[in-house]
């Protein structure tokens, strides 16, 4: 680090970051500055305070977040020069900070002109997540071998008949040789064709033709069939590893770059796998068969023969990483492109009664144009690339030729020879067309892959216990002992001490924000505690397994989510093998049975995406007979009835009735008229509680509850007239 003051004053600005934390995670305001030359840091005044220089290639940017906090490192070979914190918010103008730094490496590294457009490209990009910017490395192929493992056996044969197929139709230009020299060329002399002769020649090349034809048949079906079955097996441990991540990960996700990932890139692997990887071995072995058998024939021939190959290599390796930063880009930016979509399409009611269609069309053009624009970029290497490989090829046949016919007029070689040479040559050059050619592929193929695995290499923040505790049948004790729990620098809960005995009901209450449902996250297990523990009938629920934890608790919440099927079908959701009369029992404790007997179908009629064929509370009723049928320990209610009208209301609080009986129930509610009969009610306010005790007693303390049960009551009164506006309005010192 040196002193900010030394560095020129007036150094181009590449890119700037405002830090809002300190490294000690305190509030404090200050900018990072990127210039061709340093970092350096300012102060809120705009004075320099410190900075690092850039003098290394050897230096990176390490951007990351964690727990809400994002984490910016300057590293070298051996330690690390410089830590920078900041909240989410920040997060867009770090990735454009990183991309910018990347950009001035690799234009120092390459020191190449058009290097200098494109450090100022990754300005334009969409916004990236932080997993992603690391270039994705042709390595990351390699990975995919954990999902062919297992069929190894049947890759193997297809490899096997790979070589067999490759050897065929390398024979009927071998063939040609004695064709020419032995039956054409005397012929044109003067000496009669032999019938036998010709015969064995064209049933050696029908013979090699057809052999390769049923062998490239056969290796095409088995590659195929394994290929299909690796990427299944892709997406479902993808899909499996998704749905085990904490609801953490699912916060900074959006959910059409999911969809995207499992669907398209694997789907894009998938291809690559059956069809490229395959083109790919059977160039590989037609160029090494072929450069053997041309050596074999004429080994000056094949020098010449093998002229551009140089010149090919240098420009695959030129392009290469060019090629697979941009194809990356193009995934990223076409996330944006169905994140749009996955916002609009489910959420198209909202879009119509705002009258926003204008202007998610307008969004959904620009991300294109984004797209299109970021795709032309890459087109322009590639379409300089590709042509350039063909005319490499063309120059080495013109060259053949050339060398071949002076051979020929030298005696060294026979025409036959020359022409099963061409015959060759031809293939050998078609062949390298079609390497040259699968750098895009696999470009494309190793960005996708890595934005699969950056899904699997995350890991958990709620992990399973190594020795899981069996789970007690008893009716449940759930004790909170000191608990806290912070996000990011943010303290949401603070020494929350709280006992909630077996079969009794707990109603959380409090201001917006006061961390109630955060409280029921962790009891559900959705989150970690950052401090303290939570026991169940006195054992830590973190030595318990997730999903059989999770089995035990019954979740009402505000806004019922249905899936896109039958009645029945979302009833049973957590019970899949509940028998109809469980389902219709389940559905008349919910107070739901008779309104679906009145829809079209009965308990087969669907509900329409996201339930949207059914009312609020029709909604809200069936997941309660969701809860219901799987019989849980605990159950949590988050606002149950915040959404439906009175009548409703009544109707869905007399299924919770039902539903409460015998359970451990911890229940939120703004309507503190709905939690009168809970056993004790628990004030939180700013994450800390601040009074227990059933509804009277609290309102005879006069304290929080007493204000906010008093504020409500306002709220719900009847306007009075002017005149009398202020006379009987109660006071909180009643």
């Amino acid at each position: 680090m040196t002193d900010a003051h030394d560095l020129p004053l007036l150094a181009p600005t590449l890119a700037s970051l405002p830090l809002d934390l300190s490294p000690d995670l305190h509030f404090l305001s200050r900018e990072l500055i990127l210039s061709p030359q340093a970092f350096t840091l300012h102060t809120a005044d705009q004075e320099p305070e410190a900075s690092w220089p850039i003098e290394g290639a050897d230096l990176k940017l390490q951007l990351g977040d964690h727990a809400g906090v994002g984490s910016l490192k300057l590293i070298d070979a051996h330690q690390v020069r410089a830590h920078w914190r900041f909240t989410m918010s920040k997060m867009p103008a770090a990735q454009n900070m990183v991309a910018q730094f990347n950009a001035l490496q690799r234009a120092r590294s390459e020191a190449q002109p058009d290097t200098q457009e494109q450090a100022k490209m990754p300005a334009e990009w969409p916004e990236e997540s932080s997993e992603s910017l690391s270039p994705p490395s042709t390595w990351t192929l390699f990975r995919l071998w954990r999902f062919a493992k297992p069929y190894r056996a049947q890759l193997l044969l297809g490899f096997g008949l790979t070589v067999a197929a490759t050897a065929a139709t390398l024979v009927p230009p071998y063939l040609t040789m004695p064709l020419m020299d032995d039956v054409l060329i005397p012929y044109q002399n003067g000496v009669p064709i032999q019938a036998t002769t010709v015969m064995k020649y064209l049933a050696g090349l029908f013979g090699a033709a057809f052999i390769a034809w049923s062998l490239g048949w056969a290796r095409t079906y088995i590659l195929a069939r394994v290929s299909e079955r690796i990427g299944a097996d892709i997406r479902t441990a993808t899909y499996n590893h998704l749905l085990n991540l904490s609801l953490d990960y699912f916060g900074s996700k959006r959910t059409g770059d999911l969809m995207a990932r499992i669907g398209s890139e694997t789907d894009r692997i998938n291809v690559f796998l059956s069809l490229h990887l395959l083109d790919f071995a059977t160039d590989v072995l037609m160029i090494t068969m072929t450069v053997i058998i041309l050596f074999s024939i004429n080994p000056w021939l094949a020098l010449v023969t093998l002229f551009p190959l140089p010149l090919i290599a240098w420009m695959i390796h030129l392009v290469r990483d060019r090629l697979r930063t941009g194809f990356e880009r193009v995934d990223r930016v076409w996330s944006q492109v169905t994140n749009i979509l996955s916002d609009t399409i489910p959420g198209i009611r909202v879009v119509k009664a705002f009258s926003q269609e204008a202007r998610e069309g307008e969004r959904f053009y620009q991300a294109n144009r984004q797209n299109l624009r970021i795709n032309d970029r890459v087109n322009r290497i590639w379409s300089l690339f590709a042509p350039s490989v063909t005319a490499l090829t063309e120059l080495g046949l013109l060259i053949v030729w050339a060398f071949g016919i002076w051979q020929v007029s030298q005696g060294a070689i026979t025409v036959g020879v020359l022409t099963a040479f061409l015959a060759y040559i031809g293939r050998f050059y078609a062949r390298m067309d079609s390497m040259s050619r699968i750098v895009s592929v696999t470009q494309k193929t190793a960005a996708g892959a890595k934005r699969i695995f950056d899904i699997l290499d995350h890991t958990a923040s709620v992990p399973e216990p190594l020795h899981p505790q069996p789970l007690a049948g008893r009716p449940a004790a759930i004790s909170l002992d000191q608990v806290g729990f912070r996000h990011g620098n943010r303290g949401i809960l603070h020494d929350i001490h709280l006992d909630i005995q077996p079969g009794s009901m707990v109603g959380l209450v409090g201001h917006s924000g006061s961390g109630k449902t955060t409280l029921v996250n962790l009891i559900a297990r959705f989150y970690d505690v950052s401090a303290g523990q939570i026991r169940l009938d006195g054992t830590d629920i973190r030595q318990f397994s997730v999903t059989e934890y999770r089995r035990q608790i019954g979740l009402v919440l505000q806004e019922p989510f249905l899936f896109f099927g039958t009645v029945a079908d979302n009833i049973a959701y957590g019970n899949p093998d509940a028998s109809r009369s469980d389902i219709i029992q389940a559905a008349r404790a919910a107070h739901a049975h008779e309104f679906i007997l009145k829809l079209p179908q009965g308990y087969d009629s669907l509900v329409g995406e996201r339930g949207q064929a059914l009312s609020g509370g029709e909604r809200q009723r069936i997941s309660i007979a969701r809860a219901l049928l799987i019989n849980p320990k605990i159950l949590i209610l988050d606002e149950a009835t915040a959404s439906v009208d009175t009548e409703t209301e009544r109707e869905i609080q007399q299924a919770l009735d039902n539903l409460v009986k015998g359970r451990t129930t911890i229940a939120i509610a703004h309507r503190l008229s709905t939690l009168r009969q809970a056993d004790m009610l628990v004030v939180l306010d700013q994450g800390r509680i601040v009074e227990t005790g059933r509804h009277d007693e609290l309102l005879a303390k006069h304290g929080h509850y007493f204000r906010l049960y008093q504020a409500q009551l306002k709220l719900n009164a009847e306007p009075l007239p002017l005149d009398t506006a202020t006379e009987g309005t109660p006071h909180a010192t009643d």
